[in-house]
């Protein structure tokens, strides 16, 4: 097996495998990992236009994550505010229901990332990171991540 061909199923493999347990996780929550990033996003960067709002997801591949909110919204997690100024400008933002399933997604992603930290306690991961963000760089899951990041370092 050719070392590309084994990197990229070994990401592949983790990636499908971090999913189905994170699916699983947020399953008695009613929310599937996509719609997790959603109101997490909208959580830490919020509030936030449909245009913004894609310009930071990663499971979205278009930077318009429309249904994704539809059925946000029809749960009652998202509602769409209207610019009393501009009826074109919407803004998203969590509910109350919304703010507390964020908190309990963000409960689940803090066991996740507690079991990849003893998965790789010892490992030398930032070499690792500069090789998946090289690999990233360019398309737009990886632009996505990079702003997040970049929003997220404090100034």
């Amino acid at each position: 097996m050719r070392t590309a061909e084994e990197l990229r199923y070994l990401i592949l493999a983790i990636q499908r495998e971090g999913n189905r347990q994170l699916a699983a996780q947020l399953r008695p929550l009613g929310v599937t990992p996509s719609q997790a990033e959603v109101l997490r996003v909208l959580d830490d960067f919020g509030p936030l236009t449909l245009v913004g709002l894609g310009e930071l997801l990663v499971c979205e591949t278009t930077t318009s994550p429309s249904r994704l909110v539809d059925r946000l919204t029809a749960q009652g997690l998202v509602q769409r505010e209207v610019s009393p100024g501009d009826r074109r400008f919407v803004s998203l933002t969590l509910t109350p229901d919304g703010r507390r399933v964020a908190r309990q997604i963000a409960a689940v992603e803090s066991a996740l990332y507690e079991q990849l930290d003893q998965l790789t306690a010892g490992q030398p991961i930032e070499p690792t990171l500069r090789v998946l963000r090289g690999l990233a760089d360019g398309s737009s899951a990886g632009e996505a991540l990079a702003r997040r990041r970049e929003a997220a370092t404090p100034k």
